[in-house]
């Protein structure tokens, strides 16, 4: 039987390479993606280039009941999923909402993939791989009472705010590392660095012109982006390795600080928990 991966934002800059490299590597890949039929182009061009089956799947992942619903398809269709790249993020230019009442940098790139990746644990086991994408930005970032409430234009900073989600998915990587290790479940997060993909734009036609001309030339590709989070995934070297954080492909060390703050871990815990209750969610 093939392995069975899945990938979070897809047919995105650095999604498409990591959907195409799985294929690749001979996995069957779910293609969790926000609107089918734009992903439908990207999905039909890496299954005529690799002959892999690939499942082209819809999920707004800033939509908590909507997850949810996507998970139970999955564990419906798939015994088991052998690779899970959380790699879909937002980055949002102003203050907006979820449909679940939590601020959407938030709600996608933290609470989406902490509610998928639980969603998803009965069919993950002994050797399955799990990471989660996230950012230099974590270590400017702080989780307080209110981060997953409700934003207004007033107290919205779209990079603190993207700082502040992958912060918590480093603190839900330690968590769910310790937690399920006993399991052979390998959780760990990658920095790809800064990376010319769609993220980056500012919503501002002169600085992303500006951006396009001095600035895309000098960082890292989508493929350069994408290798750190496929080293993770796949290379053999790091079997068995847990809790970590990857960057340019290998293993670096957080500070110490972020690893001890059991505080903000736990309100982390508490917040997260209180925000599915809100919602009606059980995992």
């Amino acid at each position: 039987m093939n392995k069975i991966a899945l990938v979070t934002g897809a047919d995105g800059g650095m999604g498409t390479i990591h959907t195409r490299t799985l294929a690749q590597a001979g996995y069957e890949v779910i293609m969790a993606c926000y609107d089918k039929e734009i992903a439908r182009p990207v999905c039909e061009k890496i299954a005529s280039e690799t002959s892999a089956t690939l499942h082209l799947m819809q999920v707004d992942l800033g939509n908590l009941q909507d997850i949810i619903r996507f998970a139970d398809e999955v564990k419906a269709q798939f015994s088991r999923l052998d690779i899970l790249l959380n790699n879909a993020g937002v980055l949002c230019h102003g203050a907006k909402n979820s449909v679940n009442g939590i601020e959407y940098t938030a709600a996608v790139n933290y609470l989406g993939h902490y509610t998928l990746t639980n969603a998803l644990l009965p069919i993950m086991g002994q050797g399955t791989r799990i990471v989660s994408m996230i950012s230099i930005a974590y270590v400017v970032g702080k989780i307080h009472e209110d981060f997953l409430s409700e934003t207004n234009d007033k107290k919205f900073n779209r990079f603190t705010t993207y700082g502040n989600s992958k912060r918590a998915l480093c603190h839900f990587t330690l968590d769910a590392a310790e937690a399920w290790k006993e399991r052979g479940i390998c959780i760990n997060v990658a920095d790809p660095d800064i990376v010319s993909t769609g993220i980056i734009r500012q919503g501002n036609i002169v600085v992303d012109k500006l951006c396009d001309w001095f600035f895309r030339p000098i960082i890292n590709t989508p493929e350069q982006g994408a290798a750190t989070m496929l080293a993770a995934a796949l290379n053999p070297e790091f079997e068995g390795v847990t809790g970590c954080y990857f960057k340019k492909k290998k293993i670096r060390n957080r500070k110490r600080s972020f690893h001890t703050d059991m505080k903000e871990r736990e309100l982390l815990r508490r917040i997260t928990r209180e925000a599915l209750q809100r919602n009606h969610i059980e995992l």
